[in-house]
């Protein structure tokens, strides 16, 4: 799509977007603003916990509308925050095969989104504050629609940018996230230069645009030993333990964290990699075989979800935390790196560097360069003071539930901005 066409079809929106705050949006609020947080299909789960259950210590009533998730059912419930995705709730309650999980959601989503609209016809919110809208990747209009229905009612829409564009999907749904972006009355990101590219991409105006970082997961947790951790995992040996964790996607840079293994190998360091998470099975696949060809035999792969407590047992068990990734807009999995305490590696991406400084409290890498990532591992494995000094570093970038106090505030000044 050429940048003029995106230009065009922005200023339409923003001339869309302008008639509409006339006539029956105004007038909704009676005392606190009310906000429905929607994330029917709980994509970002955790997010949508720690961020509702700060926001209930704000002048604002959140309900959040999001399926139990189905990893991890008490994600909503141990943080105080219910969940009312509208009128089923089924599919993260149970645990079906893949295919009849993903065929109830949809259900779920048509059924709850009617229920939504028949409730909000009577009792319209404030605030209707977008974190995922999974059908966007189906090309399936029904969200739209929801959204054009709760602006006529008067509800103002706010979006998170978790992605700024679907991960690796290229420019393939550019248009239809013009669109949505262009239907917001204010957009949340977590960085600067999430904001500058949003800026450049889609002609957003800045004035419409809040910088509110990303707060950290699991720092609520009780921690355990290093050794302790290693016995529950079943992991043995003295070896210098380097982890890699989460869902597997190919942006994530796990092949070119394997390239760089082979030289950690032939330098002979005492160390074991670790990559832990799951996701499609022809990527599994192809990083099973990856390992084979490099005949790499320092490295353990285990392919299945971890709930909650077993995900921050390797995070524990771990000397060193990876991020080898080409592209990001924002990592929950990096927050629970610095949460744990832990001497991190990533790649020198911006939105990495507005938290983390090469050699103060992390190693950073170029994407791609094998050698420089295997030099940074090599001085870990090799260095146990300075693992000590970066943990010790990472660790004081941790402020836990005041970090999400703030965030909260932000939030909500953020919904009062967009109010009548």
């Amino acid at each position: 799509m050429s940048d003029s066409t995106l230009r065009a079809e922005a200023a339409s929106l923003t001339v869309g977007r302008a008639s509409a705050r006339g006539g029956s949006r105004e007038g909704i609020r009676r005392g606190r603003p009310r906000a429905f947080m929607m994330d029917l299909w709980s994509i970002v789960p955790y997010y949508d916990a720690y961020l509702c259950q700060a926001l209930q210590s704000q002048p604002v009533a959140v309900e959040l509308g999001a399926i139990t998730y189905y990893l991890d059912p008490s994600c909503f419930s141990v943080r105080g925050v219910r969940n009312r995705p509208g009128a089923l709730d089924i599919a993260g309650r149970f645990k079906f095969p893949r295919g009849i999980r993903q065929a109830l959601k949809l259900l779920e989503n048509g059924v709850n989104t009617a229920s939504l609209m028949l409730r909000f016809l009577f009792s319209p919110r404030d605030i209707v504050h977008v974190q995922y809208l999974p059908l966007l990747q189906r090309r399936l209009p029904f969200e739209f629609w929801f959204l054009r229905y709760c602006r006529r009612l008067g509800s103002r829409l706010v979006c998170t940018v978790h992605d700024i564009l679907p991960s690796d999907t290229g420019e393939k749904y550019a248009r239809t996230f013009q669109r949505l972006y262009g239907m917001m009355d204010a957009l949340i990101c977590h960085s600067e230069t999430v904001k500058e590219e949003l800026i450049a991409r889609f002609q957003i105006d800045p004035d419409r645009i809040r910088v509110i970082p990303h707060g950290p997961f699991f720092f609520d947790f009780p921690r355990l030993p290093a050794s302790e951790a290693r016995g529950r995992l079943g992991i043995g040996g003295h070896e210098c333990l380097v982890l890699w964790q989460g869902i597997i996607r190919p942006y994530k840079g796990v092949e070119f964290l394997l390239d760089a293994w082979a030289r950690v190998e032939r330098a002979g360091a005492n160390a074991r990699l670790l990559i832990a998470g799951t996701g499609d099975a022809a990527l599994l696949d192809a990083i099973r075989r990856k390992v084979e060809a490099l005949s790499l035999r320092s490295v353990e792969l285990r392919f299945a979800f971890a709930a909650s407590d077993e995900m921050l047992a390797y995070y524990q068990a771990a000397d060193v935390v990876v991020y080898p990734y080409k592209a990001v807009t924002t990592s929950g999995a990096l927050m629970t790196g610095v949460t744990q305490g832990r001497a991190i590696i990533a790649t020198s991406l911006a939105p990495f560097r507005e938290l983390l400084r090469h050699r103060e409290n992390a190693l950073l890498c170029d994407y791609g360069n094998t050698d420089d990532l295997a030099s940074a591992i090599l001085q870990l494995t090799d260095n146990p003071g300075l693992r000590s000094e970066l943990a010790a570093a990472a660790g004081q970038l941790n402020p836990g539930a005041e970090m999400w106090k703030q965030i909260a505030e932000r939030t909500a000044a953020c919904y009062e901005s967009v109010l009548p």
